[in-house]
């Protein structure tokens, strides 16, 4: 018996919808597999860090943050009695590369993720900043660590490309003591960790 072509039979749109199933779902798992893929890419390391900066050897880079916030000073006596904006602490978002927030930058100084872990560190080196409107770029040594993620394992920070974030000029003298100002500022903070089976 010939079989019109033009025949809708049963068989057929089982046999078809079966076939774009599974070709939906391959798609599906490859679009998931490079989107996975892409989120845990390892961020670039900085190619422009200066000497002093270097990290030590055997730490590998486990997480680029932009931060965008405020660098908070207080109006206070200096050694030699004239009064000086000092720093109190930063406020500043974390984002990623998408510009999605992950986390926070703090007094002491610390940095916390949304996953909980934190780090608090102490400046081990600085260089001034290209921009000389702009806050030093620093090298920093983490001295404690809070919650598990992603800076649990976290041993040095680099600050750099910064922008902006130097006090006032002005308006700190002996009748503006204990006054605050903040200062818009944005920087780029690589975290890294030791290499597994160093």
């Amino acid at each position: 018996m010939i079989r019109d072509p033009f025949e809708f039979h049963l068989e057929d749109m089982r046999s078809k919808s079966g076939v774009v199933t599974v070709l939906i779902t391959i798609l599906v798992f490859l679009g998931t597999h490079f989107a996975t893929a892409q989120t845990i890419a390892p961020p670039a390391s900085p190619t422009d860090v200066p000497p002093a900066l270097v990290v030590p050897a055997g730490l590998d880079l486990v997480l680029l943050a932009h931060g965008v916030g405020s660098q908070i000073y207080t109006c206070q006596p200096a050694s030699d009695g004239k009064s000086t904006w000092i720093l109190k602490a930063p406020d500043a978002e974390m984002r990623d590369h998408s510009g999605k927030v992950i986390g926070h930058h703090f007094a002491g100084p610390t940095w916390k993720l949304n996953d909980g872990s934190e780090v608090t560190g102490k400046a081990a080196a600085h260089v001034d900043s290209p921009d000389a409107d702009s806050i030093p770029w620093l090298l920093v040594n983490v001295v404690s660590h809070a919650g598990n993620g992603l800076l649990s394992n976290v041993a040095t920070i680099q600050r750099l490309h910064t922008q902006g974030g130097k006090p006032p000029l002005s308006g700190c003298d002996e009748s503006h003591k204990n006054a605050e100002t903040k200062s818009a500022y944005s920087a780029d903070y690589y975290f890294y960790a030791p290499r597994p089976g160093v």
